[in-house]
């Protein structure tokens, strides 16, 4: 299992502990991810994703899974989002 958002693609970034004497050592900076259920109003339909905090609070910050997918750009989003993104805007286009 990876260690990466299902929405976003943020992923592990590298970097350095550096300490007091300014010696450095390589260091992983992991996100902080969580397993949530998010509710498509548009689609009925629960969507099981590992995703990390911050797309969570900008998820509710937009109002909901569906809007915060129409108001992302399709090349910030990962496969399996752009591909809900797409039966999202397919069902609102039929009705």
């Amino acid at each position: 299992m990876s260690k990466k958002c299902d929405l976003t693609g943020t992923g592990v970034m590298s970097g350095n502990n550096v300490s007091h004497a300014n010696n450095r050592t390589r260091r992983r900076f992991m996100p902080n991810l969580h397993v949530v259920s998010l509710l498509s109003e548009t689609l009925n339909k629960v969507f099981k994703l590992k995703i990390c905090s911050k797309t969570l609070r900008s998820i509710e910050h937009n109002g909901g899974l569906d809007s915060y997918l129409e108001n992302t750009s399709s090349k910030n989003l990962t496969q399996e989002a752009q591909s809900i993104k797409k039966a999202i805007a397919k069902q609102k286009a039929a009705n």
